[in-house]
């Protein structure tokens, strides 16, 4: 079964170019950077060769050479400095061909993520590391709520603007369907704080995320639901000195290609102490045999 088409793939990678081509605001790249390297520092081992996927500017680059003998750059818009272009969900990447792969708030522009991520476990060689980090769900919840509560009073109607992100609970499967071994999920949700909702939009285009939705509206906004819907911002996310909240979700994902050499869980039953001797306090039987399930 092909995956559902939700980005025009065409459309974001030229705005990406354009972006990257310009005054491209780099503070969410900066902050998932300085991240990637504390998360590299706790691996203590090097890796042979490394790349980059799609992350828009080389900001990872000082990360990922502290870990790596060799460091490639696959990026998306081809005004980006890479070694080569390549496309997420169809990587340019050989069977078993690197040891570490790191992407920086790029995979959440894919159809196929799940497919990206086997096409990623598939590069690696085993015992090989992927790490990213994209946008989770709660990106933008101020900004899609107001658009969406604007565009129904203005039109009667309502139609996309805001991107469907990746829900944090469902990364860890998606993790373990491509075959990752030790898989890892975590989130952090990032404020920034903008005069008004059009500082926002502006460093949204700036930064190439504008909509890009295969099913989007190929009109623009109407002026007077612009102006409901920063109204509606302003009236529902400001905090007390004026400035208005902006969300973004940044989740970390992190799995090892499989290796003989890795833990792994041990068999149901065949643990050699009880939990309760090492916690000190009395075992309570649940009078179930082993093997039923309990009711709640």
């Amino acid at each position: 079964m092909s995956s559902p088409l939700v980005f025009d793939r065409v459309l974001y990678r030229r705005r990406l170019a354009r972006a990257v081509a310009g005054d491209y605001p780099d503070f969410l790249l900066a902050r998932a950077a300085e991240d990637l390297e504390e998360r590299l520092a706790a691996v203590l081992r090097r890796f042979g060769r490394a790349v980059d996927l799609g992350t828009a500017l080389p900001v990872a680059d000082a990360a990922l050479r502290a870990k790596a003998e060799t460091l490639w750059r696959m990026a998306e818009a081809g005004l980006a400095p890479a070694n080569l272009v390549g496309d997420l969900e169809n990587l340019p990447l050989a069977a078993e061909s690197i040891d570490l792969a790191a992407s920086l708030l790029a995979l959440h522009t894919v159809n196929d993520l799940p497919g990206t991520l086997i096409q990623i476990r598939r590069a690696l060689r085993p015992d090989g590391l992927f790490i990213g980090c994209l946008l989770g769900g709660r990106t933008l919840q101020e900004l899609r709520e107001a658009l969406l509560a604007a565009e129904a009073e203005t039109t009667g109607g309502v139609s996309p603007r805001v991107a469907p992100f990746a829900d944090l609970r469902d990364m860890g499967s998606l993790l373990q369907r491509a075959g990752f071994a030790l898989p890892v999920v975590d989130s952090e949700l990032v404020t920034v704080r903008y005069r008004d909702m059009f500082g926002l939009l502006r460093d949204l285009r700036a930064m190439g995320w504008t909509n890009a939705l295969a099913d989007r509206r190929r009109t623009g906004l109407r002026r007077e639901t612009l102006l409901r819907a920063a109204a509606i911002y302003a009236e529902r996310f400001a905090d007390p000195d004026g400035r208005l909240r902006a969300s973004f979700e940044m989740v970390w994902v992190s799995g090892w290609a499989p290796h003989e050499s890795q833990q792994k869980p041990l068999r149901p039953g065949s643990a050699k102490a009880r939990l309760a001797d090492a916690l000190g306090v009395p075992e309570i039987g649940t009078g179930e045999k082993p093997g039923q399930q309990g009711e709640r």
